[in-house]
């Protein structure tokens, strides 16, 4: 069952110039972004810094407001929401912020950090809020004593397990990860990836997954789709992105996955040239500055996402959709081998 629908999601920031603020252009971070994610499921979202990810997931939660575009919540639109109804859907969707450090008020204790929300949404009194904080704290992997604590007294590691208990506090049904993973330790990585998944298995929780490190994408995620300058390329199952990347950008990603296999060699596709500014966004493909692959109609046609098979879309115009491939000049390009 689809928990959260996004419909052509956009957001522009408007540049501002000269002594009247006048606008002279647009960032266009989103430009068109539309997905689902299930009840229960983790929806990877990847892509290179800069392509929009964060701020589709802050827009699409409304915590930035929106330039257009539609995001459903069980079939009701969060975007037309008063006042009073969106306080109630923010105990359903929450967010867990990628730094551990300024996410957190170093001037507030544990207690008042995780419990801040149950005292505001009036599901417990502060008597109450201790015992609740304690038990999140617990489920996290953090001891009960750390109640009365202050943020600088934790590590990284620990620091974000706290803010993992703050986005369960009011048992939501659904999650956005902004870069959880990013600023941690690889071993501590894996402790706080298996804190999630366990954590979704209990409470049937959902999450939208933002990372940029694929092999950690791989790892969580039940359907990975990958965004490139504000719109989305590709996505998939995640066995099947992986198993059978079609767009030229997914493959540059992929290929720069290390190995872990010292005697294993894979070929490397190396991106020339920066990603171009959102400002102004190349025409036709804006993918088609960068790719190998290029044709004269990538710079002119803008590529349509489209079905290849089952919950496998692509948005590329090589892509051959009944032979499931990669074709360049009637070739059908392999899938690169680890």
């Amino acid at each position: 069952m689809t928990l959260v629908e996004v419909k052509n999601l956009v957001k522009h920031f408007p540049i501002r110039k000269g002594l009247l603020s006048r606008v002279v252009g647009q960032v266009k971070a989103v430009d068109g972004v539309s997905f689902k994610v299930n009840a229960g499921e983790t929806l990877g979202l990847v892509g290179e810094s800069g392509c929009g990810k964060t701020t589709a997931g802050r827009t699409l939660l409304r915590l930035i407001p929106p330039t257009a575009g539609e995001v459903f919540y069980e079939g009701k639109d969060v975007m037309k929401m008063g006042g009073a109804e969106m306080r109630a859907m923010r105990r359903k969707m929450q967010i867990i912020f990628q730094d551990p450090y300024s996410s957190l008020n170093p001037r507030m204790t544990v207690e008042d950090i995780i419990g801040e929300a149950l005292i505001i949404h009036g599901l417990a009194t502060r008597k109450e809020r201790r015992g609740i904080v304690q038990d999140l704290l617990e489920r996290c992997g953090l001891s009960a004593s750390y109640i009365g604590r202050y943020p600088h007294e934790f590590s990284g590691g620990q620091r974000q397990r706290v803010g993992i208990a703050r986005a369960l506090a009011l048992k939501p049904k659904f999650i956005v990860c902004d870069e959880a993973v990013s600023a941690l330790d690889v071993s501590i990585q894996a402790q706080v990836l298996n804190l999630l998944m366990d954590i979704q298995q209990e409470f049937g929780i959902a999450y939208l997954f933002i990372a940029h490190d694929l092999s950690v994408v791989e790892h969580i995620s039940h359907r990975v789709a990958v965004m490139y300058l504000g719109r989305i390329a590709e996505t998939a199952t995640s066995k099947e992105l992986y198993a059978n990347p079609l767009h030229p950008y997914t493959r540059a990603l992929l290929s720069a996955v290390p190995v872990p296999n010292p005697k294993a060699r894979r070929e490397r596709i190396i991106l020339e040239g920066d990603v171009p500014s959102p400002i102004n966004p190349p025409s036709g493909c804006t993918f088609h500055t960068r790719c190998w692959l290029a044709e004269d109609r990538c710079k002119t046609e803008v590529p349509t996402l489209r079905k290849v098979e089952g919950e496998h879309w692509v948005s590329c115009h090589l892509v051959d959709i009944e032979k499931k491939a990669l074709v360049k000049d009637g070739r059908v390009l392999p899938v690169l081998q680890s």
